[in-house]
């Protein structure tokens, strides 16, 4: 069949200049934000087994790799952190002299420009591993947010300049606002993790940050996965209570609600490109099954064209260097 030349959209495929011309969709290292691991201790530097790349590093190894991140061009990174001692309702996550706030004062000293996002939950820093206060087996919500704030003000105190709770507790973004405006933290942005699934996915960061439960799972928390029109509410919800930017957590499995809250939403959207997606396609590559670099921009690049603005991604460094070539 001889098709009319008005019905040939090839030719804008021909050549590397024209598809780059008429590229819908741009990947830039600006949407990047790089996860870090901070632990007690100095001149640390040891790679987590299932997240081949990733390191838990020291405050002042933390610094360094901050440097490079500066260089490269990436804007942003989030702190995890794993703390020196742990209690029942996570005390060490408001210690203003456990790893992450050390590793944020640090870090905004010499890299004031470099944008600091603090992970705001409980679940590495308590004894049983779950993200709140307890009754028996049953997270607390309002106890919880109590905790939050706490975190929050502490480490807007050390220089993040956003604050990101990932907790999924009810209320929490409307809690952390007024303490962060009650401290004088006006201009402390929220990026709240607004639709965080109970997701197989997380197992490898359970292994980096030392978080996982000591019983059950936090299925009465984050959200069910078959659910999509009840993560459209709570991005709804936290919006209303004061989020600037939501997070819709994990990525790639996720990107249909993506694309539904693009729609919806006037607020940035970032994903989380979570650490099993990135461990897969880690142990894919090391095994030669995939060109990693083609595998990694081209996930990323769906991130963006499903309407996400921002790309939480252990990938960023790689993606950083591939982007400037």
């Amino acid at each position: 069949m001889t098709y009319p030349n008005s019905l040939r959209p090839r030719r804008l495929r021909l050549t590397a200049p024209i598809r780059n011309m008429v590229r819908e969709t741009t990947l830039s290292v600006n949407d990047f934000i790089y996860p870090l691991f901070v632990v007690s201790g100095t001149n640390v530097k040891e790679e987590i087994p299932s997240m081949p790349g990733c390191y838990h590093l020291s405050v002042d190894n933390a610094v360094e790799l901050a440097r490079e991140i500066y260089a490269l061009g990436i804007p942003a990174i989030e702190i995890f952190g794993l703390p020196e001692y742990k209690t029942e309702d996570g005390a060490s996550a408001w210690d203003m002299t456990s790893p992450v706030q050390r590793a944020m004062t640090a870090i905004k000293k010499v890299l004031p420009d470099l944008v600091i996002v603090g992970d705001v939950c409980l679940c590495q820093y308590t004894t049983h591993g779950h993200c709140g206060h307890l009754q028996g087996h049953y997270v607390d919500n309002d106890a919880t947010v109590t905790l939050l704030t706490k975190i929050a003000v502490s480490q807007a105190a050390c220089g993040a300049d956003i604050i990101a709770p990932s907790d999924m507790m009810d209320g929490r973004v409307a809690a952390i606002r007024a303490a962060l405006d009650h401290e004088g933290f006006i201009n402390t942005s929220i990026l709240s993790y607004a639709a965080k699934f109970a997701s197989a996915f997380y197992g490898p960061f359970r292994d980096a940050a030392d978080s996982a439960p000591q019983f059950g799972d936090r299925r009465q928390y984050q959200m069910d996965p078959a659910n999509g029109r009840e993560a459209l509410k709570e991005i709804d919800l936290d919006i209303q209570e004061g989020a600037d930017m939501i997070i819709i957590k994990p990525a790639m499995t996720y990107l249909d609600l993506v694309a539904k809250a693009r729609q919806r939403i006037d607020v940035p959207i970032a994903v989380y490109n979570v650490s099993g997606e990135y461990a897969m396609v880690k142990a894919a590559a090391q095994n030669g099954w995939i060109d990693e670099k083609r595998i990694v921009l081209e996930s990323l690049t769906s991130m963006k064209r499903a309407g996400a603005d921002l790309i939480i991604t252990y990938h960023a460094l790689d993606a950083a260097r591939w982007l400037k070539q």
